[in-house]
């Protein structure tokens, strides 16, 4: 599997789109490579001093943004708006990680579909916040529509998802499991990295 791609020397508007899928695809590789390295039970494991997380809960939360986003794409040009916090919350996703496997395989595909689609292709993010009314002193849940690109998308999610492998590392380094140095690593580290072994 490719480490790294080279954004410096490749970039232009036309495959702006085309360089970020593949920055995610190589993201939900890494997921892919935790879920082969575990079973069904360390996979459910509580960890945690308050025993709420589990290297399951980690992926589906990761696979479910993922999630949220292709739908907003695949509807019409009037409805590409999503709210990330109205994920589905698929138990199987963090309970079985064959079942998370196939479905990291499936985004995979449905992100390679867009590579094509203009990086500044318009989206609106539904934004969940509080405010509080004059009149009454409970807040009130409010979503604030931000206005979005698909560019900008597929870079929180690369980011949004190295954030909670690197969270899932740390885990796995309790439960003695043993990954490759490239997990949890942000995409552009691996550049600065392989910069920096070809500079050497």
């Amino acid at each position: 599997m490719k480490s790294s791609i080279s954004l410096e020397n490749h970039f232009n508007a036309s495959n702006a789109t085309a360089l970020l899928v593949e920055e995610n695809v190589q993201t939900l590789e890494q997921v892919a490579t935790l879920l082969q390295c575990t079973s069904d039970v360390v996979y459910q494991q509580r960890l945690g001093n308050q025993q709420t997380q589990s290297l399951g809960k980690h992926v589906r939360h990761i696979l479910e943004h993922y999630q949220t986003l292709l739908e907003a794409l695949a509807g019409s040009d009037q409805q590409k708006a999503f709210d990330y916090e109205q994920r589905q919350r698929e138990a199987a996703l963090e309970n079985d990680p064959n079942h998370a496997l196939t479905r990291v395989r499936a985004l995979q595909t449905r992100l390679k579909t867009y590579t094509s689609v203009p990086h500044d292709t318009l989206l609106t993010l539904h934004y969940p916040v509080e405010e509080i009314p004059a009149s009454s002193r409970l807040p009130a849940a409010t979503s604030l529509p931000i206005t979005s690109s698909l560019g900008r998308e597929l870079a929180f999610l690369t980011s949004h998802s190295i954030h909670h492998m690197a969270l899932l590392c740390l885990f796995c380094e309790q439960l003695n499991i043993v990954l490759p140095s490239n997990i949890g690593v942000h995409p552009s580290t691996l550049r600065f990295w392989e910069k920096q072994r070809t500079a050497s």
